[in-house]
């Protein structure tokens, strides 16, 4: 599993979105990115997290960002919860978890004493250079894009 740190090179990656569009990152060289992950489409947290970005979009455009969440959901899931909350941002679909794993977030979990593989909730802001600039690790699904606005003030 890789091991990602500010200042490091994003990883690139090809795969397809919410409306079936094969997506890269490098289709976003340039500009700053919001890469963020989450567990599971429709969950309480990852709901949570995805409409704080919904809600403050326009602010994080006028900023020069771009949104993009990643989870290992497939692209029929990933429209779904789109369309239920409105998503105004690009959603890939990770099923073969290579993202994830190029990025590092991959990882072993524990709930209620059961281990299993899943998606620790991350946030990467991406540079127009495709340089990583910040990594959230802590993330407050309530106020996620509040937090990157504050670090890019």
């Amino acid at each position: 599993m890789a091991t990602l740190k500010e200042g490091d090179k994003a990883p690139d990656f090809t795969a397809k979105d919410q409306n079936g569009k094969t997506v890269s990152l490098a289709d976003y060289k340039g500009k700053n990115v919001i890469l963020y992950f989450y567990p599971k489409d429709d969950t309480p947290g990852c709901t949570a997290e995805s409409c704080s970005f919904r809600d403050n979009y326009q602010s994080l455009l006028s900023k020069g960002f771009e949104v993009i969440g990643v989870s290992t959901d497939d692209e029929k899931s990933h429209k779904k919860f789109e369309t239920k909350y409105s998503l105004p941002f690009t959603l890939i679909a990770d099923n073969d978890q290579q993202i994830v794993e190029a990025y590092g977030v991959w990882a072993e979990k524990n709930m209620y004493g059961k281990k299993y593989m899943g998606t620790v909730r991350t946030t990467f802001i991406i540079d127009g250079n495709g340089v990583i600039s910040h990594i959230i690790s802590k993330v407050d699904t309530q106020n996620s894009s509040q937090q990157v606005l504050d670090l890019v003030k």
